[in-house]
């Protein structure tokens, strides 16, 4: 019976013991954002280390706690530079709850972009769900962004961007789980919001630096093909189901530069139908919008307004696509389209799973408004 017991006693010590290996939450820094850098041959990686003391119980942090440190080290590969900066670490660095990854245009540039991404994959401890960014920036001064009013970084916008998303649908964000399927799938592109540091915000007391998205980087699992920014890329949402809201702005006169007004666009529809003719591909395309127009002016119908809304759109989807040709780069997936609905024909033309496209490979770009509100009021000035 005692020998029994003796058993039991040192089973249950084995049995209890799973967690002997395991480290102490409070003794661990953890990475929130990572930049990550190319030059003269070497990796340079940048890791924010964020507070956690500012997260937990409360989204308002304690303004007199530095919410977040960003460490530097560089190295002849990725996991060097990432070693060497455990070497000035006090505490062992968690990798689980990376967030977001800024790529500098360097790495781009310089095909060091899918060898990166390839490390994360890899690692254990790191997610599919990491939003990845790039920037013409320096990358020390991404990180060192901070949230407006001092918010905890876990809500700020590189951190959380779906939620500016949904007011104002610019670019959508993308994470490593999307940019993989995006990249195996034809037409073998993907674009990267693209983000700059502004310090267009200000308190009593700083300009504090803030993230600004200002439009996309274009990559292929062999290159970079450049960025389309600002005015270029606002295109883009237009072609996207997902797009949320976004607006326009228009001269109902163009003899009178003060009859310029705008309009609020969401539930964006797009269609895109392939037309393959012998060897030419050719794109009937179908984007239906509803909008809200705020600012009125006198003498102008519905019909008018909707025929300025969708002017506009058409004009800027077609300056993004031809700013897009010229980088040989196909912005709206179209040899998708191709692909889904003709995959024979898609064979026999694609090349690097791409149709050829030229200016004329639009056929046609139809832009219905299918709904117009006047916000609260008629068409009608409130002050006459």
């Amino acid at each position: 019976m005692r020998k029994v017991s003796l058993y039991l006693v040192c089973l249950c010590v084995v049995l209890l013991s799973g967690c002997w290996d395991k480290h102490e939450p409070e003794r661990m820094l953890y990475v929130h954002g990572l930049g990550i850098d190319y030059k003269d041959g070497k990796y340079e990686v940048y890791a924010q280390v964020i507070n956690l003391s500012n997260v937990a119980k409360s989204e308002e942090p304690k303004t007199e706690i530095v919410q977040a440190e960003v460490g530097y080290a560089s190295g002849n590969t990725l996991e060097d530079a990432v070693f060497n900066l455990y070497r000035s670490a006090d505490e062992r660095i968690s990798w689980g709850h990376l967030t977001y990854i800024v790529f500098s245009k360097n790495v781009l540039e310089e095909d060091q972009f899918n060898a990166s991404i390839d490390v994360f994959i890899r690692f254990a401890e790191t997610r599919y769900r990491i939003w990845v960014y790039s920037t013409q920036e320096d990358i020390k001064d991404v990180l060192l962004t901070i949230p407006i009013t001092s918010t905890t970084l876990t809500l700020s916008k590189l951190s959380d961007p779906m939620n500016s998303f949904k007011q104002e649908s610019f670019v959508e964000p993308v994470d490593i789980r999307r940019l993989i399927i995006g990249l195996d799938e034809p037409n073998h592109e993907m674009i990267i919001p693209t983000i700059n540091v502004l310090y267009n915000w200000e308190t009593v007391e700083r300009i504090p630096r803030t993230a600004h998205l200002a439009g996309v980087g274009i990559i292929t699992p062999d290159k970079f093909k450049g960025f389309i920014l600002n005015e270029e890329a606002r295109g883009i949402k237009w072609m996207n189901n997902h797009t949320r809201r976004g607006t326009v702005s228009f001269l109902l006169d163009k003899s009178d530069e003060n009859s310029i007004t705008s309009a609020t666009l969401n539930d964006v529809k797009v269609k895109v139908t392939p037309i393959v003719e012998n060897d030419v591909v050719y794109f009937d395309i179908d984007v239906k919008v509803q909008a809200v127009v705020s600012t009125v002016t006198e003498k102008v119908s519905d019909a008018e307004f909707q025929e300025h809304i969708a002017n506009t759109v058409k004009s800027e989807i077609l300056m993004t696509y031809e700013e897009a040709l010229n980088k040989d780069i196909d912005i709206f997936r179209l040899s998708e389209h191709v692909y889904r609905k003709h995959i024979k024909d898609w064979k026999r033309l694609q090349k690097d799973g791409k149709v050829e496209l030229t200016k004329d490979s639009i056929r046609s770009l139809n832009v219905t408004v299918t709904k117009l509100k006047i916000g609260r009021k008629s068409l009608q000035k409130t002050i006459k």
